[in-house]
This record gives C-alpha cells, sequence and structure tokens, in this order.
C-alpha cells in the first residue's frame, strides 16, 4: 500500500532529523549504549565537536522526536523513540523491491 499524505508528512521530519551524518551517528551511539540511554557526557568523545554542538544536534533529533530525554541534576539523558525509529524502519519494508 503507498504511503499517505498524512504518514508522509509525518515520516518526513524524521529522515530530516537523519539527513545528518552527526545525526545518525548520535542515533546510533544512543542506541548502542548501555540500556539504549546516554548523556551528553557519554557521546562527547565520539566526536571532534564541541559539547554545545553535540547537544545541539540532540536537540534536533528530539524535536524530530527521534529521541526521549530526562534531565537528572545537571545533565540530560536521551533514549531512542522506539517507535519513531520503526515508523522509518518500516516506512519501505512492505514495498516491493523490482
Amino acid at each position: 500500500m503507498p504511503l499517505s499524505q498524512a504518514a508522509a508528512e509525518g515520516i518526513a521530519p524524521l529522515l530530516k532529523a537523519l539527513a545528518d551524518p552527526v545525526r545518525l551517528r548520535l542515533m546510533s551511539l544512543v542506541a548502542a549504549h548501555d540500556d539504549a540511554e546516554a548523556c551528553v557526557c557519554d557521546l562527547n568523545d565520539a566526536f571532534d565537536l564541541s559539547q554545545p554542538t553535540i547537544s545541539h544536534h540532540l536537540k534536533v533529533l528530539h524535536e524530530a522526536g527521534l529521541l526521549e530525554r530526562s534531565k537528572r541534576g545537571t545533565w540530560v539523558y536521551y533514549r531512542v523513540n522506539a517507535q519513531a525509529v520503526a515508523a522509518v524502519a518500516n516506512l519501505f519494508g512492505t514495498s516491493k523491491v523490482a
């Protein structure tokens, strides 16, 4: 079944947020971290970027709905939103490729 207009409009922001190499790696790192949850302090060493830049990319992913977050003390912890990732993963899962 083809993607509906509403579904396309819902998934497009997710794909746009993922269409950056840093954000794609951040998603992978958070998903692979213990309990699929990580804070900025856990992610900084994987990049040659400043902490504010990493935080900006995490914010973009959160605003798109790909990451959930919770604040604990001075740190913000990020967790993959399984439903959003499943929507992206299933985007072409039922399509037949010639």
